[in-house]
């Protein structure tokens, strides 16, 4: 938009609002939902060079309708404003039913524009949630961002149905290694963050899955070395997996901890009346407290004191006892350094030295003329300052 009277152009910051989206995952199945840059990029009118291809970095941001924050389970991913972003997580029971609104913007950090949406993400119930036998791996060679592409996601469930073999198989969650207390890799031989991916199955663990639980491919992982696998082979053109970190979970044979309550009438039972404490209180005598606490410490610290000055003040020697113990001719040339140094510095104090001619005016204050320097009896030595006061 050009300014008044042709002045230099002023950019409209604009906001649109796009239609809403219904998204409908199943509690217990993994979710993923990608938040596409071409997607918003044809929202925000180009502002190119003649020549150039627009490609302005956006960044989102989401959060639940009327919260600052997204759902506990949800997690959202973007590394570069040039990338796609993510949003992700494994639904929950207590959703079920309930409609959750996220708020999506979308910025434009070029011409700072944004455009809104929001997602519904209507939670259906799973038939048989949760699954019986869950396997979380632990892939070394992987971030989260590159694991939740669908081919990725997708190589990964078909090498697991492979040695598995179930009827049923479903990505539960996946979850960061930083998320989990990783540390960031170093940026060298591109290394990756590692990722945690927990599956579901309805048959239980086959025998390849429960080798890591043996004794020997135990003590390699407390020896930090790789546990032998006969089917890592079936993973390892692709998936680095750290057998020593998978965890097998059979729901079948826990215990359920479930109690349950047992409401009584909200009455409570019958205590009694209330009897407040008395008015009159006795009177309490604080003087020993005084004297333990006050008076005991005082009178050490006097004790300690009256000893310590006694050593300080009463058993100084004195300057005569060190002389009787100091030999007398030790005592003599004491005494004549002593008279030496007193002589030598009354006579320095009494000899008269010719100032340095360097400090006296060489030229006349007004007619410029050379000036003899002053003869040596014409002015007080010990009083005559280094430069004389011109008038």
């Amino acid at each position: 938009i050009l300014g008044a009277q042709g002045r230099s152009p002023v950019y409209t910051i604009l906001s649109k609002v796009h239609s809403d989206r219904n998204v409908y995952p199943s509690a217990g199945v993994l979710f993923v939902h990608v938040l596409e840059r071409e997607y918003f990029k044809g929202e925000f009118p180009p502002y190119p060079k003649p020549g150039e291809v627009s490609n302005d970095p956006i960044t989102f941001n989401t959060n639940l309708m009327g919260y600052p924050d997204r759902p506990g389970w949800l997690r959202y991913i973007q590394r570069t404003p040039y990338s796609d972003g993510v949003l992700y997580g494994s639904p929950t029971l207590e959703n079920v039913g309930k409609p959750t609104i996220i708020e999506i913007t979308a910025y434009n950090r070029r011409t700072f524009e944004t455009a809104r949406h929001n997602l519904i993400i209507n939670i259906m119930s799973a038939e048989d949630f949760p699954l019986p036998y869950q396997a979380e791996f632990f892939i070394r060679n992987m971030n989260v961002e590159e694991m939740l592409a669908s081919e990725v996601l997708g190589d990964f469930l078909g090498a697991v149905k492979n040695v598995w073999q179930p009827e049923r198989l479903n990505a539960i969650n996946i979850t960061s290694a930083l998320d989990r207390g990783g540390r960031v890799p170093l940026p060298i031989n591109d290394m990756k963050e590692g990722v945690y991916v927990m599956v579901g199955a309805d048959v239980p663990f086959s025998s390849c899955l429960r080798e890591v639980e043996n004794p020997q491919n135990q003590l390699r992982c407390s020896q930090e070395m790789e546990p032998l696998i006969t089917c890592d082979k079936k993973f390892r053109t692709q998936f680095h997996i750290d057998w020593c970190k998978i965890s097998l979970v059979d729901n079948t044979k826990q215990v359920s901890t479930f109690q349950e309550v047992i409401r009584g009438e909200g009455i409570l039972p019958d205590g009694g009346e209330y009897k407040p404490p008395s008015d009159t209180l006795k009177s309490r005598d604080y003087y020993s407290d005084f004297l333990v606490t006050l008076a005991v410490p005082s009178a050490v610290a006097l004790v300690l004191f009256l000893i310590l000055a006694y050593i300080m003040c009463c058993r100084r020697e004195g300057v005569e006892k060190r002389n009787m113990q100091t030999p007398d001719i030790q005592l003599v040339h004491h005494s004549a350094i002593q008279k030496s140094t007193k002589e030598l510095r009354d006579l320095s104090k009494n000899r008269e030295i010719a100032w340095p001619l360097s400090t006296l005016p060489v030229f006349h204050p007004v007619t410029g003329e050379v000036v003899a320097p002053l003869p040596a009896d014409a002015y007080d030595h010990t009083s005559m300052p280094l430069m004389q006061t011109q008038q």
